[in-house]
C-alpha cells in the first residue's frame, strides 16, 4: 500500500482554493454521492474542520476530495457511502456508491491478487487518532484537475510525440489520506490532486517516470494507456529533458 504514518498538520494541504473548490462542485454536481448512512459521519467531518454541515460542506473546506466508508450491520466489509469529489481521476462516484471496496478498486491490475487483504486489513485495525498518506501518480493528456478521458489513449495521446512531450503529457498525482472519525468509526479517503506539464519536471524525476511506466503491472499499464505515450516518453526522457 506504501502508507506513511503523517502527523496531524501533514493531514489536509493547507490555504486551499477555496472559489476553485466551489467551482468544481457547482461545475459538476456529479461529484456529490451522499447515502443516508453519510449524514452522521459528514456531520462529524465537517465538526472537525470547523464547519457547519456534512460531507458537502466540509469537501468545499478543504483542496481534498472526499470519501466516507463504513461497515453496515452484518458485514464485514467497507462500502462506499459518500463521496464529495470534484476532481476525479477518470471515475464517476455515481458508478462506485455503496460498492464494498474490493468492487471499487476491481479495474486497478493487480488489486485483488496482490492488495486487496492487506487493504482489508488495515481498514479493520485502522484507530481514531491515526494517519496514514501515500501518493500515485498517472500520465494524462490533459491539464484539467477534472480528467474523465472520453477517448480511448490511442485518440487521447495520438498528438504526443517526443519532441513536445512535455508540453503535451501532464503528470497527475493524488495525495491520499486514510483516517478514522473517532464518533461514527466511519473511515475518510481523502484525495488531493495535483497537475503539472511533464515539463516543468526535473530530468531525474522525468526519468524515474519513464522507468516506471515501463514497469507497471501487468495489464495496469493498459488500463492507464501507456502504449500510447510511452515511447514518446522515453525518448523525451532519453534526452534529458527537464529543469
Amino acid at each position: 500500500m506504501g502508507l506513511t504514518r503523517l502527523g496531524e498538520a501533514e493531514w489536509l494541504q493547507p490555504g486551499p482554493d477555496y472559489a476553485a473548490r466551489a467551482a468544481g462542485f457547482a461545475d459538476w454536481p456529479e461529484g456529490g454521492q451522499i447515502t443516508p448512512e453519510a449524514k452522521s459521519p459528514g456531520q462529524e467531518l465537517a465538526a472537525m474542520l470547523g464547519v457547519t454541515g456534512a460531507l458537502p460542506e466540509a469537501a468545499l473546506a478543504a483542496h481534498e476530495d472526499m470519501c466516507l466508508l463504513t461497515q453496515r450491520t452484518g458485514e464485514d466489509v467497507y462500502r462506499l457511502i459518500g463521496a464529495a469529489v470534484a476532481w476525479p481521476s477518470d471515475w464517476h462516484p455515481k458508478d462506485k456508491i455503496g460498492l464494498p471496496l474490493r468492487a471499487l478498486h476491481a479495474p486497478i491490475a493487480g488489486y485483488e491478487q496482490q492488495l486487496a487483504t492487506g487493504v482489508d486489513r488495515f481498514m479493520e485495525t485502522l484507530k481514531p487518532g491515526a494517519i496514514y498518506g501515500r501518493c500515485n501518480w498517472f500520465i494524462a493528456a490533459t491539464g484539467e484537475r477534472r480528467w474523465l478521458e472520453p477517448r480511448s489513449p490511442q485518440e487521447a495521446f495520438a498528438h504526443v510525440t517526443p519532441a513536445n512531450a512535455g508540453e503535451a503529457l501532464f503528470v497527475r498525482s493524488e495525495r491520499q489520506t486514510l483516517r478514522r472519525l473517532p464518533q461514527t468509526g466511519a473511515i475518510l479517503f481523502t484525495i488531493g490532486i495535483y497537475v503539472e506539464p511533464l515539463g516543468l519536471l526535473s530530468a531525474d524525476n522525468i526519468a524515474t517516470l519513464a522507468h516506471a511506466t515501463q514497469n507497471l503491472v501487468a495489464g495496469e499499464g493498459d488500463r492507464r494507456g501507456a502504449p500510447a505515450y510511452a515511447d514518446a516518453l522515453m525518448v523525451y526522457a532519453a534526452h534529458g529533458r527537464g529543469p
